[in-house]
């Protein structure tokens, strides 16, 4: 079969346009945010991957990491409040664990404002994750009840 000039350049511009929309960052899986948390009772996050390197913070057990690069041992993080630094990768682990991001945090019965209100979370209060339902996260405490938070009020996993 021949094609005419027309056809082959509709073809070809077609064949072009499809090729650019699968490379489209928007059509291509992004990879899901790497999390970590403090494993043992607490951990030092320092300026960089050593430990020789400056003591930034203290971070206690639970707290929530998001990794943003990886460097032998060591593990490059970010925080809720988006400071960085780096921790040893052995004091961290895979219990998802969510940190408060808003001044106060109603915390409820069940996954919805029409449940009742069993308590409050403050502001940088670290909470275990146990369950997620659509916006709603289901969560323990380490003193108070445990119950239910608006997801867009906590960060983490």
């Amino acid at each position: 079969m021949t094609w005419s000039t027309p056809t082959r350049r509709r073809l070809t511009a077609a064949s072009l346009c499809i090729a650019a929309l699968c490379a489209s960052p928007l059509l291509q899986a992004q990879p899901a945010q790497q999390m970590v948390s403090v494993s043992g009772s607490s951990l030092n996050m320092r300026s960089g991957p050593g430990t020789n390197a400056p003591v930034l913070w203290e971070l206690k057990k639970g707290y929530p990491l998001q990794i943003t690069q990886r460097q032998g041992n060591w593990l490059q993080v970010r925080d809720f409040e988006g400071d960085t630094g780096w921790v040893a990768r052995s004091l961290t682990g895979k219990a998802p664990h969510h940190v408060v991001k808003a001044k106060v945090a109603n915390i409820r019965s069940g996954p919805g404002t029409q449940h009742r209100l069993v308590g409050k979370a403050d502001y940088g209060e670290v909470l275990r994750t146990q369950e997620k339902r659509a916006d709603w996260v289901r969560v323990d405490r380490a003193e108070g009840p445990g119950g239910w938070i608006a997801k867009s009020l906590l960060w983490g996993w």
